[in-house]
């Protein structure tokens, strides 16, 4: 079973324009609500491709119901630590050049016993699982070392996979992960600085293998993506495809990726999982995840290279 983590669920508005004009009236071509957050998309993957995943973490009163059907839906198994007040909205514009505008939502506060409550069940459904991602955001007001916390609640046995950046990433690779996957901003915002070129590229990886990291899968974006464990460096390039939204392709190439960690994949075999994913996931219209068909097509034509 792979677990997810979601700390902060929110339903995503994706609205489709011609153009963003910003102090004039703009007309929607098409309007999609799916309800998420970075760990929930990361179990519907895991579970389009055929694998039992099981979200926990956070939800809320007023609108979790919604949660619930879509995740019943795609056939995730869950058990949230409920709050009041309402999951946050965000806003994603995308005009027709496949510009994405976003504008997140910041949420509800939380106490301090339901952080606590949080731990209690990782610590507890992880025992059962033999991966535990931690992904996405915070809810306002918690201190982001608090990842930190959730890394330490995972159970031993159980595979460490984290999908954030600065603060909280650095806190959570402290008490080990066997695989983060930042994209080169995140990397740069952990690190403090610039990535010039591939040398700065592999550099920045390498420091965060030294801090806690075993495996680092770096998203480029249309690029493709680079994976390292130190000693092993592999590039994927992606297939040139038609953009509809870059909307979920990180939590598609995480889901792939755990899967593929799950079956004790080689490095570049969880590389190219990756990469078919986060392909197929931005091919894909008016969801935030991939098809399994679509995953697979994409996956037949990626080719891995060594760096």
């Amino acid at each position: 079973m792979i677990l997810t983590v979601c700390m902060s669920p929110c339903i995503d508005v994706t609205i489709e324009l011609d153009s963003l004009n910003i102090g004039k009236t703009n007309v929607v071509k098409s309007k999609t609500l799916s309800f998420g957050g970075k760990a929930l998309n990361v179990a519907i993957g895991v579970t389009r491709l055929g694998g039992n995943a099981f979200a926990t973490g956070f939800m809320y009163n007023e609108n979790g119901y919604m949660f619930e059907n879509a995740l019943n839906k795609e056939g995730v198994s869950f058990r949230f630590v409920w709050n009041k007040g309402r999951a946050r909205e965000n806003y994603k514009f995308i005009d027709s050049r496949a510009m994405l505008t976003e504008v997140n939502d910041v949420g509800e506060a939380v106490s301090k016993e339901k952080l606590g409550e949080v731990l209690t069940t990782v610590r507890e459904i992880s025992a059962q699982s033999s991966i535990t991602v931690l992904s996405g955001g915070l809810p306002r007001g918690v201190e982001e070392s608090y990842y930190g916390n959730l890394a330490r609640a995972v159970d031993s046995k159980s595979l460490k996979i984290v999908d954030a950046s600065g603060n909280r990433l650095c806190s959570a690779i402290a008490e080990g992960a066997d695989l983060i996957k930042p994209n080169i901003d995140e990397l740069e915002n952990t690190l403090g600085r610039r990535i010039q070129d591939k040398d700065d590229m592999l550099a920045g990886c390498y420091e965060l293998i030294d801090r806690g990291a075993k495996r680092v899968l770096l998203s480029l974006g249309k690029q493709g993506a680079v994976i390292t464990d130190g000693r092993k460096n592999y590039y994927c390039k992606s297939l040139n495809v038609a953009v509809n939204s870059t909307v979920g392709a990180g939590d598609g190439m995480v889901a792939a990726a755990a899967m593929a960690l799950k079956e004790d994949a080689p490095l570049s075999e969880i590389l190219r999982a990756g990469v078919a994913a986060g392909t197929a996931t931005v091919m894909t219209t008016g969801q935030v995840s991939f098809t399994k068909d679509k995953y697979e097509e994409v996956m037949s034509n990626l080719r891995v290279s060594e760096l």
